[in-house]
């Protein structure tokens, strides 16, 4: 019985041979096109045999991120040649170089210090991190997310989101409404299998904070009184097309921070499979407050791995940390 998954994968299909059989005939390389709809028409002929997701030579199960990625893999990593696992891998270190250029520079707003940690449990990373500095003045943006998925498939959302919010951010006055025009765009450009969370927010150089949480982890708020968290505002983005969004204003004191990460961080495990957890995250932010906000992001992770200890990595994380700089008198 086919599933919704594969439901989307075989209109998909149907979709790219519609567009490949106008093209051919009217394009150069039509050659090409041909051979492409040929791979098509194949992998729709393994939709109807039920076959679709079957590796061709040792009819195991094909790994669902390879067929996300591109729904015309017919073989298994296992199965791969030589040669094709030497192509794999250069394509994969390819990606990870150009994911790695996409992570924000140093950004130096006046009034505020920014440090981040960016850590992929794999070779490609579906989590998302960005700085931007208002040219009109009215604030830093900074953006963490996390796309559905793991691998190949969601390092693809997310080089897709950073490309959305860098050409949106120009021209949206409110947060908000940045959110809502980027998760339109997402859902009408994605997989309706695919979303992704995310909290985006501006920080003003009077310590006004506007935090949109899309279905996130709480943001907590490190102050003088301890920890607050920030619930969010709204669903994740690509559920609902036209979904509304609203922001959380608080006004940070000079000294207080302000930390969003991925789930790769509280829901990282030990050996014995037990959660690192919000509570310790918060202790350590306590602890280490009055640290800068680099030894603050650097004591956070040392706790985490230490936390692990032998256990591997399963999931991305990510640590931005925002701190209202005091007035230097």
């Amino acid at each position: 019985m086919a599933t919704a998954w594969d439901n989307v994968l075989r209109n998909q299909l149907l979709d790219r041979r519609e567009r490949l059989a106008a093209a051919i005939g009217f394009r150069d390389g039509s050659e090409r096109l041909a051979a492409l709809l040929h791979e098509v028409d194949m992998a729709l002929e393994r939709f109807d045999d039920g076959i679709f997701g079957l590796c061709d030579h040792c009819k195991g199960t094909i790994e669902a991120e390879r067929l996300m990625a591109d729904p015309l893999v017919s073989t298994c990593l296992d199965c791969l040649s030589t040669q094709q696992k030497r192509a794999l891998e250069d394509d994969l270190d390819l990606a990870a170089r150009i994911q790695s250029g996409l992570l924000p520079k140093e950004v130096k707003y006046d009034g505020w210090a920014v440090s981040f940690r960016y850590q992929p449990a794999g070779p490609v990373s579906g989590d998302y991190c960005d700085l931007l500095a208002d040219q009109s003045g009215a604030g830093l943006m900074f953006l963490v997310g996390d796309v559905s998925g793991k691998g190949v498939a969601a390092s693809l959302l997310m080089s897709q989101l950073h490309a959305i919010f860098r050409s949106l951010s120009p021209f949206a006055t409110a947060v908000e409404d940045l959110v809502h025009r980027a998760n339109r765009i997402f859902c009408e450009s994605t997989l309706s299998t695919h979303y992704a969370t995310l909290v985006c927010g501006r920080a003003g150089p009077s310590g006004e904070v506007m935090l949109c949480n899309a279905g996130h982890c709480p943001p907590v708020v490190v102050g003088k009184n301890g920890c607050i968290t920030v619930e969010p505002t709204g669903l994740p983005l690509g559920l609902f097309c036209e979904t509304a969004y609203s922001c959380h204003r608080i006004l940070l004191e000079p000294g207080e921070t302000v930390a969003i990460y991925t789930d790769g961080l509280t829901e990282a495990e030990d050996a014995e499979d037990r959660e690192y957890g919000m509570e310790r995250f918060q202790r350590v932010l306590q602890q280490s407050a009055a640290a800068t906000p680099s030894e603050l992001v650097d004591a956070c992770i040392e706790d985490v791995r230490n936390f692990r200890g032998p256990a591997a990595q399963r999931d991305d994380l990510t640590l931005l940390l925002v701190r209202r700089q005091p007035v230097l008198q």
